[in-house]
């Protein structure tokens, strides 16, 4: 659906997702505004609540898709949580779509089985733990938010992201037991964009339909062996999302990595 001169927000619109919603909704109407907190453009800092609210006010969006996030600093909590739940309450007041993007180790990977959207949260991960904090945040501030969880994400051979970057260098080992669902970056941009007008509340899993190891994908990425070793204690094993529902509601289709990256399915 075209945006049709509406105005997004694109928290973390310089990062590897944000750059891709950010592209597409242009490409398709909207009127975006991008906000980074360390590249040149419209810097925001999501710990500051101030400065947070003094956007949204300025810009007013119809719509607003959060994908920044930090990782492994002292700021992470205040970045992933508070700025979080600042965002959808002040998203909210404002009456503007809010689409929130959180991440498969919200759960342990303990179960055995693919998550579905009912599954109860339990981190192991400080950044998972962060990201379900969010969560409870985001839909406490603003019940009518959607929360879309999702994985690593793949760029595939014209624009490859970290993680197929990482696969290339020659002296990396990767998880042999390490299980996720990896997506391609243009399939969740899309994705992100139809569920900002549809109706969906709450949890939606967007993840890829194709389970892989960390050292399995490594090795589609490479065409060739890679250095493979078991994860390190207090890593999530299994975190396959089962995607089921989102596949029933959404017309987008999401690739699984072995077509993203070879074209073949």
């Amino acid at each position: 659906m075209t945006g049709m001169g509406r105005r997004l927000l694109v928290t973390g619109a310089s990062g590897f997702l944000g750059a891709h919603v950010a592209r597409l909704a242009t490409d398709r109407g909207w009127l975006v505004t991008g906000t980074s907190f360390s590249r040149p453009g419209l810097r925001l800092d999501l710990a500051d609540g101030d400065a947070v609210r003094a956007l949204l006010r300025k810009e007013r969006p119809d719509a607003v898709i959060h994908t920044a996030y930090v990782k492994d600093v002292p700021q992470m909590y205040d970045v992933i949580v508070s700025g979080s739940q600042v965002l959808a309450g002040e998203s909210s007041r404002l009456g503007a779509r809010m689409v929130h993007v959180s991440s498969d180790v919200v759960f342990s990977g303990r179960a055995g089985r693919p998550y579905t959207e009912a599954d109860p949260l339990d981190p192991i991960t400080a950044y998972g733990e962060a990201k379900a904090f969010a969560e409870r945040r985001v839909l406490a501030a603003d019940p009518e938010a959607a929360l879309v969880r999702t994985s690593l994400l793949l760029g595939g051979r014209g624009s490859p992201g970290p993680h197929e970057k990482q696969a290339l260098e020659p002296d990396k080992e990767f998880w042999s037991d390490a299980v996720r669902c990896p997506i391609h970056v243009d399939d969740l941009a899309a994705a992100l964009l139809e569920i900002v007008d549809n109706n969906h509340v709450g949890p939606l899993h967007v993840a890829g339909p194709e389970p892989l190891s960390r050292a399995a994908l490594a090795e589609l990425v490479r065409g060739a062996q890679v250095c493979a070793r078991p994860a390190p204690r207090g890593v999530p094993l299994d975190a396959r999302l089962d995607s089921s529902l989102a596949r029933a509601r959404l017309r987008t289709r999401i690739r699984g990595a072995r077509e993203v990256l070879t074209g073949t399915r």
